[in-house]
């Protein structure tokens, strides 16, 4: 996949979306350090080229209800692209599994998951289980309280993938 060059500008424009959510025209050009006009029509082009997927908020959970977080890890009997598919599409079909992420070793897959009572997360593994997904075995994980919750720090990923600024005369 091609990259689109990113400089320092950009990428404070990003950082402040990302920390902050949708903000003011005004607003954004001062955290990014930048005018109001030339700060907008960057955010128009990182919008455009599918940098920002979306604006969300932080819901705090507990209080608006109980709720049970639980993190799986799933490994698949077969490896064919069809078994990866399948367990896939049904992941994407479920709302409790909020997040979903392929990994190489061990097992194919670690969910979170949250329901609203572990008898409600039961029933949604018992549905798995009976989906003929090929499942070959699951481990799960209650969470019981949550340490950290971040994003990751835009700057420093990018920061050797950063495109220098063009030098004028």
């Amino acid at each position: 996949m091609k990259r689109i060059g990113l400089d320092a500008a950009d990428i404070r424009i990003l950082t402040a979306i990302q920390a902050h959510g949708q903000l003011s025209k005004s607003r954004l050009a001062e955290i990014a350090n930048l005018s109001a006009t030339p700060c907008w029509a960057r955010l128009d082009r990182l919008r455009a080229a599918g940098f920002i997927r979306g604006y969300h908020a932080d819901i705090a959970l507990d209080r608006i209800c109980d709720v049970t977080q639980v993190i799986v890890t799933v490994s698949l009997a077969q490896h064919r692209k069809a078994d990866f598919d399948r367990f896939e599409a049904f992941v994407n079909s479920r709302d409790a599994f909020t997040e979903c992420i392929a990994t190489g070793g061990g097992m194919d897959y670690v969910l979170k998951v949250f329901c609203p009572t572990l008898a409600a997360f039961q029933a949604l593994m018992d549905e798995m289980g009976e989906a003929g997904l090929g499942v070959d075995r699951y481990m799960t994980y209650i969470a019981t309280r949550t340490i950290k919750t971040a994003r990751p720090n835009l700057a420093t990923l990018a920061a050797r993938h950063l495109v220098a600024p063009k030098q004028t005369d």
